[in-house]
């Protein structure tokens, strides 16, 4: 190999190497900015608040009836429910509002463990829905719920048959509580930023909580609260 010919090809070995080494420290400071970046990162959250009131109310009307002929015992399930109807119909719900629902039907003779029968063989449990978006209408109507006791209904009461008050609109409000959410984020960012002498720059990473909607207070189901939470990571500069 002539000497021009080895000087030529150090040259470029020389070249590709400066290359390298220049392509590496390009590399390394911009890992040592992204570091840096990482570094100066501040996490907040932000909060969006707001009560609304319940537009769907489901009233379950719960009874029980007992008797020794299941002819007899589903004729005073017809009965009651036409009371229980004639009673909703008075306070001004429609027939639209008003749902039936099957008979849960017990055999108490079946499974008893000593000597002591019921003196009824059947019971039954019947359920009337009233389901409406008149929520008024039904807290009027449950403050006079003991007409039908009065009128001969057996209501029972239990946990699983409490009234529910529902919200049903939370699509039309979501936009406007994140833009709220975030602009809390945002408030919480900027004074953190003042404190740390630093102003806030893009964000980084966020990332929005589920909504909740919960009951304001036990005593008025009616009336909720939604709320929810957002995440997000914003660079300091």
């Amino acid at each position: 190999m002539s000497s021009s010919r080895f000087s030529g090809l150090s040259i470029i070995a020389a070249a590709l190497i400066a290359l390298s080494l220049a392509f590496m420290a390009i590399s390394i400071k911009a890992g040592l900015l992204q570091f840096r970046d990482a570094d100066r990162v501040v996490s907040v959250k932000g909060l969006a608040e707001r009560t609304v009131e319940a537009d769907l109310a489901l009233w379950p009307i719960n009874f029980s009836v007992a008797g020794n002929s299941l002819d007899q015992l589903q004729t005073d399930i017809e009965a009651q429910q036409s009371l229980i109807r004639s009673f909703l119909l008075l306070k001004g719900f429609v027939e639209e509002d008003i749902q039936l629902s099957m008979p849960k039907i017990t055999d108490q003779h079946a499974n008893v463990y000593n000597n002591a029968l019921p003196a009824e063989r059947y019971r039954a449990e019947v359920t009337v829905l009233v389901r409406t978006e008149d929520v008024d209408r039904v807290k009027t109507g449950m403050q006079t719920v003991g007409e039908l006791v009065k009128s001969g209904v057996a209501l029972t009461q239990s946990y699983e048959f409490q009234p529910r008050f529902v919200f049903t609109q939370l699509e039309s409000i979501k936009p406007e509580m994140i833009a709220h959410a975030t602009r809390d984020a945002r408030a919480a960012a900027d004074q953190f930023a003042r404190d740390a002498e630093a102003e806030v720059g893009s964000i980084r990473r966020a990332s929005q909580g589920y909504f909740s909607i919960e009951d304001v207070d036990a005593f008025t189901p009616e009336i909720k609260r939604v709320r929810v939470v957002t995440s997000v990571d914003y660079i300091l500069r």
